[in-house]
This record gives structure tokens, sequence and C-alpha cells, in this order.
């Protein structure tokens, strides 16, 4: 494959540059040596990982567990990642019923201030304050 500047790995992988660098301080990527009068050359197969990341990242996980699963791909891992991504998504449905509870609480104050029955204090402000 060809060696690709950070610029055109970045390109290629949909970040910017500064992206490629922040991965590279967290340990997520690594830096090639500088040759002398020249630049950095990163290996064509440094697109995929940079991918990897980001998807990785859309699903939900942090950099440090993104990282967990770098390590494990490498060792081959599969029923570790398994069980990564499973309790990813426990988190996941978690925060998803947190969610709707939101929603409903709030639907129920906005019902509240559309009937027009409340008296005095805002019955939004009101619950929002109250003990």
């Amino acid at each position: 494959m060809a060696e690709l500047t950070i610029g055109r790995l970045a390109a290629e992988a949909g970040v910017n540059v500064e992206t490629i660098r922040y991965y590279q301080r967290r340990g997520l990527m690594t830096e090639p040596d500088k040759p002398t009068n020249g630049q950095r050359r990163y290996a064509g197969d440094a697109v995929r990982r940079v991918r990897f990341i980001k998807r990785a990242q859309v699903l939900g996980f942090t950099l440090e567990e993104i990282g967990g699963l770098l390590e494990l791909d490498e060792a081959h891992a599969c029923a570790e990642t398994r069980e990564l991504a499973a309790h990813k998504l426990e988190v996941i449905e978690s925060k998803l019923a947190d969610l709707k509870a939101m929603r409903k609480a709030l639907a129920a104050l906005l019902r509240e201030c559309d009937t027009g029955a409340a008296t005095g204090a805002c019955p939004i402000i009101h619950a929002l304050a109250a003990d």
C-alpha cells in the first residue's frame, strides 16, 4: 500500500489532521519516524484504523474503550470483544430508558402548562424548584 502524509491520511479517513495527532497522543495510533528533511509517512492501513476508531466512537465507545478493543483485536480475542460490546449495549439501553422517562416528565409539564389551569407560579418552574 502507498504511504500517506498526515494530511492525506486525514483526508482519506474523513477527519482533520489534529484528530490524527490526538489519537497519537492517546496511544491509539503510532507516530511514524520523521526522516531527515522529510515528512512522516503513514502506512495505507492507517486509514482503516482511523475509520475503526471513528465508527467505534459513533457506537458510543470511549477512546479508552477503543484502545481496549484495538488490543483485543491484536490478541484475536473475539469473546472478550463481544463482552465489551454487550456491556456497551446495556449502557445504551439504560440511557434510553432514562431519556424516555425525561421525555415523559417534560411532556407532562408541557401539558400542564398548555391547559392554562395553573394560577400563579409556572408549573414547570414550580416542579423544578420543588424539594
